[in-house]
């Protein structure tokens, strides 16, 4: 009798697993927008950039800071936007700005300035996430091809880990690594799940609540941990919560 619910409950162990993902999503998705550039006279007008989310008001929205262009062709016209979610007759593009910048966490803070403001996700306070805590991620990989359509990935924190590691040669050094190195230890989530172009920005957050721990992660991250290596891993990372929230604390 013991064994033949033991043999129940791992075949409804996946399924425990998805229920709360799948009861959580809807509530995820209409707060993950596209980032890009919009320019009428090119084509196509809209440059898909990286992946946001919905934060405090629902008129600010989180996103790396590398996913941002450095400048824009405001004599053509060109434009930092958003693409909000929805199906293709009720999707729809607003206008945003740069509000606040942290280059050294790599993350970014926009604002849309006109409609209705976005359902904002909550930020995760309180006790840290654990190594082997369940994670999943909402955004657009490889959204030049795939479209503007929200894919979610599900794993684990796989570790926290330092972003950079000392290096025993000095030729595997560089400028960036070096700089984080000598500052303060800034530890990254590393994942086994598979983040891909377009997914860095995207919201990473507890399956069961919702709540966000970290924001996906790819080159910044990359450049450093992973620098000596001449085919990088198909690691992802991703940067805590905490550094958003002190960010958005300036504002």
């Amino acid at each position: 009798m013991l064994a033949v619910l033991v043999q129940s409950l791992m075949i409804m162990s996946p399924q425990a697993m998805a229920g709360g993902l799948v009861e959580v999503l809807p509530q995820i998705k209409p707060s993950v927008v596209a980032i890009g550039t919009y320019q009428r006279t090119r084509s196509p007008a809209f440059r898909f950039l990286g992946t946001g989310f919905a934060v405090g008001n629902g008129r600010l929205i989180a996103t790396n800071a590398h996913v941002l262009p450095e400048s824009l062709a405001t004599d053509g016209m060109e434009s930092l936007v958003i693409v909000l979610p929805g199906d293709e007759q009720t999707r729809g593009v607003r206008e945003v700005r740069r509000v606040a910048v942290d280059r050294n966490r790599d993350l970014a803070v926009l604002r849309m300035e006109q409609g209705e403001p976005l359902p904002a996700l909550s930020l995760a306070r309180g006790s840290k996430p654990q190594e082997g805590q369940a994670i999943a991620f909402t955004g657009f990989p490889i959204g030049n091809a795939l479209g503007m359509t929200p894919v979610t990935h599900r794993g684990i924190i796989a570790a926290i880990t330092p972003i950079g590691i000392p290096q025993g040669n000095a030729r595997d050094l560089n400028p960036a690594l070096i700089r984080r190195l000598s500052g303060e230890v800034f530890r990254v989530y590393q994942l086994d799940a598979t983040a891909y172009p377009g997914n860095s920005g995207s919201p990473v957050f507890d399956p069961e609540t919702g709540e966000v721990v970290g924001v996906i992660n790819m080159v910044f991250v990359k450049g450093t941990k992973e620098n000596i290596l001449s085919d990088p891993s198909g690691i992802s990372y991703a940067i805590p919560v905490e550094h958003l929230s002190n960010l958005l604390n300036g504002l």
